[in-house]
C-alpha cells in the first residue's frame, strides 16, 4: 500500500466500522473472539473505539490447556471489555471420537476441527447476545491461504481482511495497545507451530511480496504464487449452479 498513513487508516476504518452497524444492527454488539494474538486483539480494540466497550464482547474459546491465555484476559482488561469464557474441548473431543468408528481421520482434519467449532461457538453467542461475529483475518494469511474455511475465515465483517500483517501492527500502536500484544509470536493455537514455521518464510517477506511484487529468493516466490492459487477458493463464493 502506497503511502501507507496508519492514522488515516485507522480513522477509516472505525468509521467503516461505525457505518457497518448503523447498516446492520443499530443496537447490535460486535463479538470478537480473543485469542491474545494482534489480529483479534486489533479488531476488538478497532471495535471499542468506534462503538464503545460496553457494546464489545470478547469470548475466550481454550482447547485444554492454553498455555497464552494470560493475554486473551489481559487484552480484555486493557479495553475493558465483558468477556465469556466458553471452552471448546469437550466439542472437539466429542466430534472426533463420534467420527473413529467409521473415519480414518486425517491429521488435517484434527488441525482445523477447533476453528470450525470456535466459530461454531462464536455465532451461538452472537445470537444469543444481539450481536454481530468480526473476522480477524488480515491480507497476507488470507493470501496464502492460511485460514480455516467456514473456520477463522467466517464472519459478519472483516476490518483487517485487506491489510497485511506489517500495516496491521502499525495501526496496532496507533491505537495505542501493549507491545507484547501486537508483537507476540503469531500461531494458529492449533498445531503448536508459529505462523511462519508453517509458512516456510517470513510475514515481513510475503508483505513485501504482496504491496510491491519484489522478493529475493526465487523459491519462496514460486511457494508463495502456488499456495496463493491454490487456496483462491477460500476467499470466493461457493460456486452455484445457474440453470
Amino acid at each position: 500500500m502506497n503511502d501507507f498513513n496508519a492514522i488515516e487508516l485507522k480513522n477509516k476504518c472505525v468509521e467503516w466500522i461505525r457505518d457497518f452497524f448503523e447498516e446492520n444492527g443499530k443496537d447490535c454488539n460486535a463479538v470478537v473472539g480473543i485469542s491474545g494474538g494482534k489480529d483479534s486483539s486489533i479488531v476488538a480494540a478497532l471495535c471499542v473505539e468506534a462503538l464503545g466497550k460496553d457494546r464489545v464482547i470478547g469470548v475466550l474459546m481454550p482447547n485444554g490447556e492454553q498455555s497464552d491465555i494470560y493475554y486473551s484476559y489481559f487484552l480484555c482488561g486493557n479495553l475493558g471489555i465483558k468477556f465469556v469464557t466458553v471452552p471448546i474441548e469437550d466439542a472437539v473431543n466429542g466430534v472426533l471420537n463420534a467420527m473413529k468408528e467409521n473415519v480414518d481421520i486425517s491429521d488435517q482434519t484434527t488441525i482445523n476441527l477447533p476453528a470450525r467449532i470456535r466459530m461454531s461457538t462464536l455465532y451461538a453467542v452472537s445470537q444469543s447476545m444481539n450481536g454481530r461475529v468480526a473476522n480477524t483475518c488480515n491480507l497476507s494469511e488470507d493470501w496464502v491461504g492460511y485460514a480455516t474455511r467456514y473456520g477463522d475465515a467466517a464472519g459478519d465483517f472483516s476490518p483487517l481482511s485487506n491489510l497485511t500483517v506489517t500495516e496491521v501492527k502499525e495501526i496496532g500502536r496507533v491505537l495505542g495497545l501493549p507491545d507484547e500484544l501486537i508483537d507476540k509470536v503469531p500461531t494458529d493455537g492449533l498445531c503448536g507451530k508459529t505462523d511462519e514455521d508453517n509458512l516456510g518464510f517470513t510475514y515481513d517477506v510475503l508483505d513485501k511480496y504482496i504491496r510491491t511484487g519484489e522478493i529475493e529468493d526465487g523459491e519462496v516466490k514460486k511457494r508463495i504464487d502456488m499456495m496463493h492459487e491454490k487456496n483462491l477458493f477460500k476467499l470466493q463464493l461457493m460456486p452455484s449452479f445457474q440453470p
